[in-house]
């Protein structure tokens, strides 16, 4: 296992490598920059504009300014975000901590409640409360994220209940550490529920699915046959099985969460790294652009291997 883990380390530099190159690429390739902007200003000079191009590399080709820009990665130097006029290396920093604080809150909130659920309706298949689950969970995964959000707003604007968009209040700092904790569960709460919903759709038909395929197995009907209670048939010996591809799905998850995350937070205020990517392309940001994209290709990447690690621990019949 420890020679798969360093394996898979030592590829992710390729493929983060090739990730950057095509940001940076993309960026260049769209008509203009973000100094075009800058010329339109009569305050900035034309010889300001020409330092910051030369200090940067940006008069240069594409080539040039990546193998500057990824030789000074290693030393945490992501760049300058002209937008924010400050070390791109620390607004990425900050966004990607509010991200990580929303993608734990959708995890946390998407996967206890999917699997206990999708556990539930297999046991009681055919039910009324089995349909009623499912009929629930088609129409979580037909409400758009950015349509339910938008009712969610509204619904937060008549009532007054949640707040209608941000992180904090604007009188976070004055609060005591117990009250600004409880304002930004408060905050929380539309942007998990509009991620999560979707989550808990998909994961509770899953587990439902893998449940019943397990139920339906030789070595439960054997068990059964032996006299062992159902409980300890269903909970000891079919949920393990069953949660083994679901531990594979937990990986896949964190790039849709990251996917889903981006839309809903724009539409939320949610400073995080997918409203700060869409910023960083209208602003034409270049090093806050692909410095995001890099951090986004990473924790897709880290998903995947924290996944394949989690099915080894959970299954002693994989090796890798």
């Amino acid at each position: 296992m420890l020679t798969y883990i360093i394996r898979r380390l030592l590829f992710l530099i390729p493929l983060l490598l090739i990730m950057g190159f095509i940001g940076f690429l993309c960026i260049n390739l769209a008509p203009g920059n973000y100094f075009d902007s800058l010329r339109m200003n009569p305050q900035v000079s034309e010889e300001t504009l020409r330092i910051y191009e030369e200090k940067y590399h940006l008069d240069k080709n594409v080539f040039i300014q990546y193998f500057y820009w990824i030789s000074n990665i290693f030393r945490l130097d992501f760049g300058y975000s002209f937008t924010y006029n400050q070390p791109a290396f620390q607004v990425l920093y900050s966004r990607m901590f509010n991200t990580f604080i929303l993608m734990l809150s959708v995890l946390i909130f998407s996967w206890f409640i999917a699997i206990p659920l999708g556990i539930y309706c297999a046991v009681h298949q055919y039910r009324f409360s089995d349909k009623l689950f499912s009929l629930l969970s088609f129409v979580g995964l037909s409400i758009p994220n950015f349509f339910l959000a938008l009712l969610l707003l509204y619904f937060a604007s008549i009532t007054g209940i949640l707040p209608t968009g941000g992180m904090h209040s604007v009188a976070f700092d004055d609060l005591p550490f117990w009250a600004r904790q409880l304002d930004l569960l408060r905050h929380l709460i539309i942007p998990t529920v509009v991620i999560g919903t979707a989550s808990i759709a998909g994961l509770q038909r899953l587990m439902r699915g893998n449940l019943l395929d397990v139920l339906r197995s030789q070595y439960v009907i054997a068990a059964r046959a032996k006299g062992l209670p159902e409980n300890r048939v269903i909970y000891l010996h079919a949920v393990r099985n069953a949660i083994n591809p679901m531990v594979t799905i937990f990986g896949g998850s964190l790039p849709a969460l990251l996917s889903g995350a981006a839309l809903t937070e724009i539409i939320c205020s949610w400073p995080g790294l997918g409203s700060l990517m869409l910023e960083a392309v209208m602003q034409q940001d270049l090093f806050l652009f692909a410095g995001n994209l890099l951090m986004t290709g990473t924790l897709l990447i880290i998903g995947y291997l924290i996944a394949d690690i989690l099915l080894a621990w959970v299954d002693p019949r994989i090796q890798y």
